[in-house]
């Protein structure tokens, strides 16, 4: 079953998918934040009536508030003795934690913030990494990875495609240059946790998705979008 209250697009980043449901689900209790594909994955107690974040980079103008993280109950649990479902049962229970998710900053080397807990402003507790804000306050920092570097830029006719993941894992990329044929052209890791293919393309317009572990990802880096004949969100891009 998929967790609740967290299904949609933050930033660039499918809270929907597989990858990020499996991930959090194994988050029981708060973690120092760390990076997951072009975000930064903030956690926090539940226990707390109310939680937000502020960042350096917007000059502390906003709080974004942390979003509880429910988790679906064992279905045995809100079925009486007749074998009927109870209505109004609530098939949810509280995990415990409470999220935020910030998408990476393109021209940042470290994300600077404090947070709100229960009215107070105060410095991440599940945080480590400490620094003297502008005026004297104590700030939590999250260090953000290099960016990568391509300095080359695809030969004419070529396109470069580019995908987030953790270290290890077996990408492909598929589209309608290929039949979604989800096993012709693998991705190679040309960095830690960067995957990289350059391809032949005739120009025009094309639709394309990654695959990983039998999943459909979309590209999280681009924001052109459409839905495939099959009903399937799909990533879309041009070659001139």
């Amino acid at each position: 079953m998929l967790l609740t209250s967290i299904i949609g697009i933050i930033g660039a980043v499918d809270t929907g998918s597989h990858q990020f449901i499996e991930h959090i689900r194994e988050i029981t209790a708060p973690v120092a934040p760390h990076v997951y594909e072009n975000a930064v994955l903030f956690t926090a107690s539940s226990s707390h009536s109310r939680v937000g974040i502020s960042f350096a980079h917007e000059g502390y103008a906003r709080v974004h508030w942390f979003r509880p993280l429910r988790l679906p109950r064992d279905a045995t649990e809100f079925i009486n003795a007749r074998g009927r479902v109870i209505r109004g049962a609530d098939q949810t229970v509280d995990s415990g934690i409470m999220f935020h998710l910030e998408p990476i900053p393109a021209d940042l080397n470290n994300l600077d913030y404090r947070m709100v807990i229960d009215g107070l402003w105060l410095a991440d507790p599940v945080n480590p990494i400490t620094v003297s804000g502008p005026f004297g306050f104590v700030e939590s920092r999250v260090p953000l990875p290099p960016k990568p570097q391509h300095q080359i830029p695809p030969e004419p006719g070529t396109f470069r495609f580019l995908l987030r993941a953790p270290r290890g894992e077996s990408i492909s990329v598929g589209g309608s240059f290929n039949n979604w044929d989800p096993f012709m052209y693998q991705l190679r890791e040309t960095e830690p946790g960067i995957y990289t293919l350059t391809l032949p393309l005739p120009p025009g317009t094309f639709q394309y998705v990654f695959f990983s572990r039998g999943e459909w990802i979309p590209d999280p880096a681009n924001e052109r979008r459409r839905f495939s004949q099959d009903g399937r969100m799909v990533s879309e891009a041009s070659l001139p």
